[in-house]
């Protein structure tokens, strides 16, 4: 069994707008996740399928509102709600918000690496 700490979770993005502290556990990842209010994610995601994150998450919102694009329209999420967001999505900060989400570690860094290319 295991516990951890967003503190104690090593930084893998930062900027003035972004923080992604990421842990593998077997063939999963637990991902904390920082986005300033206005922060919109779907620029660094173009070039994907969709132009859209295609990694599975699930995790629970722990503090702001975070509005997420789909194909099927847009949903918000606030701060104590659970979630999944299947394959297709791009995240906007309507507020500073922060989440932990639990996602495949290879789908993850495939998204992760894109972004880091992109610039964002």
């Amino acid at each position: 069994m295991q516990s951890m700490r967003a503190a104690d979770v090593p930084i893998a993005l930062k900027d003035d707008n972004v923080e992604v502290r990421l842990s593998e556990v077997g063939e999963m990842t637990v991902a904390y996740f920082r986005f300033a209010q206005g922060t919109d994610l779907g620029p660094a995601l173009v070039g994907l399928p969709g132009d859209m994150c295609q990694c599975p998450h699930w995790g629970y919102m722990l503090e702001g509102t975070l509005l997420m694009r789909t194909p099927s329209g847009d949903h918000t999420y606030e701060a104590g709600q659970a979630f999944y967001w299947a394959p297709g999505h791009a995240p906007e900060a309507l507020e500073d918000c922060a989440y932990v989400d639990f996602s495949p570690t290879a789908q993850l860094q495939e998204v992760l690496r894109h972004i880091q290319n992109a610039g964002g």
